[in-house]
Parts: structure tokens; C-alpha cells; sequence
């Protein structure tokens, strides 16, 4: 029995690799590629600030071919929608109907993404929406997975929280308004070993930087689309850099 052909959208995060073990253990879908969004500019992940060579490592590790889209810093939503509908639509040429989605309970993002999945004729996957995110978070750090908090909005955590593991102990310190998994954006992570992968991945820390980003003015043109609503506001970011040793 033919399965049905797939893309993931990988983050390189938590959320990204539980559900992507879901969808792995479940056997429902052929996952052709690993699709993740980067900066032209930086060569990182877009948001999660992680270099794109330690990306590329992680699905060597996993051994899904991977598809980097890269975009321009802070494009306008209709760049972004157009870049996207280019690459769909290259996929959907190829015969994979279905993108598979690690969101869990932000309902505008899910309507975003499979508005703009129809319009190619694409369908969209959410394998853990809905589920609680603090069982979401157990789950994770008892299946084995290790991952780093590479990236923190400042609103929410203060600095020492970036470069943390995700651990029982992080998860306990966590203010009472942070969601569990961070699906509101309060951290980012970078995830190097787990069940998904064929070995750990090799990094070292480097230094931890705090930037901040103005509101992008064309955001506001969207009133119904409450994920977008962001403001002037600060992160924390802590560096990795691929190494050939064992994991600090």
C-alpha cells in the first residue's frame, strides 16, 4: 500500500521533531523533504537564528532530504506568500499533495496555512493540535530528545533562560504565563539528538546576543489575523557553532 507524499515543515525545534516522530512511527505519510525557511541575508532559520550548516546536519542525522527556501529579511507578506506559492507549487508537480505542520493551538496560523495550501491544492497535516502543550513538553524530554533554547522574547523570559537544555528543571522554571512549548513565541530551541536521529548532532555555545526588531509596518493590514499582531520587542540569542567533538 502506497503511502501518501508529504512535506514537512521542519523548524530544526521541539515541536518540529515530536510531531515529526509521530509521523515517522505512524507510517501514514512518505516524506519527501524536510522544508525549512531561512535568511538570505544571514544564513540562519528564520526566527530561530540557528545556522543553516547545523540545519543541514540535523537532517543528515534524520536522513530526509531537506529544501531551504531562503527569504529576505522581514519580507512583506505578499513576498513571503509568493515565495511560498512558487515552492508549493513545485511540489504539487512533483505528486506530494499533503505539508505537515508542528502548530499545536494558534487557530489564525493553522487558517493562514491552509488557505494558502488550497490555492496550490495542497492539504495540510497538524498531528498534535490540540494536545496539551505541557503533556507535549513531557513527552518530549521523556522520548530521549535533547534540545537548547536558542532564541527567547525578552517580554516573556530575561536572558538567563537563553542556552538553557530543555529539561524537567527548565520546564518547572518557567514563569506561570510562558506556554510549556512556547507555541505563543516565547523561546525558540534547536533539537541535536532524539529518537529521530541517526546520531547526535555536533555543536559548540557561542556567545549570546540581544537584538530587537521594530514592528513590521505592513503586518497591520491584516486585522483578522491575530498571529501577526506583534510589536516593537526584544530576543536573546545563543549561537551555536558545528563542531567535529562531543556535544557541551
Amino acid at each position: 500500500m502506497s503511502k501518501n507524499k508529504a512535506i514537512f515543515n521542519w523548524s530544526g525545534g521541539k515541536d518540529s521533531s515530536l510531531t515529526l516522530y509521530h509521523v515517522l512511527k505512524d507510517k501514514q505519510y512518505d516524506i519527501k523533504y524536510l522544508v525549512t525557511s531561512c535568511s538570505e541575508q544571514y544564513d540562519r532559520i528564520s526566527m530561530h537564528g540557528v545556522r543553516v550548516s547545523l540545519l543541514k546536519r540535523q537532517a543528515e542525522a534524520i536522513g530526509i532530504p531537506l529544501k531551504i527556501i531562503y527569504m529576505p529579511t522581514m519580507p512583506t507578506m505578499e513576498a513571503y506568500d509568493s515565495a511560498m506559492a512558487k515552492i508549493l507549487t513545485e511540489f504539487k508537480n512533483e505528486g506530494i499533495e499533503y505539508s505537515i505542520f508542528g502548530d499545536i493551538f494558534l487557530e489564525d496560523l493553522r487558517k493562514y496555512r491552509e488557505e494558502r495550501l488550497a490555492e496550490v491544492g495542497l492539504k495540510g497535516v497538524f498531528p498534535i493540535w490540540k494536545r496539551p502543550t505541557k503533556e507535549l513538553a513531557q513527552e518530549f524530554i521523556d522520548l530521549g530528545f535533547k534540545s537548547i533554547l536558542v532564541c527567547t522574547d525578552e517580554s516573556h523570559l530575561d536572558a538567563s533562560f537563553c542556552g538553557r537544555m530543555i529539561d524537567n528543571q527548565l520546564l518547572a522554571d518557567l514563569p506561570p504565563k510562558v506556554d510549556a512549548c512556547g507555541e505563543n513565541g516565547e523561546f525558540h530551541s534547536f533539537v541535536f539528538d532524539g529518537p529521530i536521529f541517526k546520531s547526535p548532532v555536533q555543536f559548540s555555545v557561542g556567545e549570546k546576543v540581544r537584538r530587537t526588531y521594530a514592528k513590521p509596518k505592513n503586518l497591520d493590514e491584516d486585522k483578522d489575523c491575530t498571529c501577526c499582531k506583534t510589536s516593537d520587542t526584544a530576543f536573546w540569542y545563543c549561537d551555536l557553532v558545528e563542531k567535529q567533538e562531543a556535544v557541551v
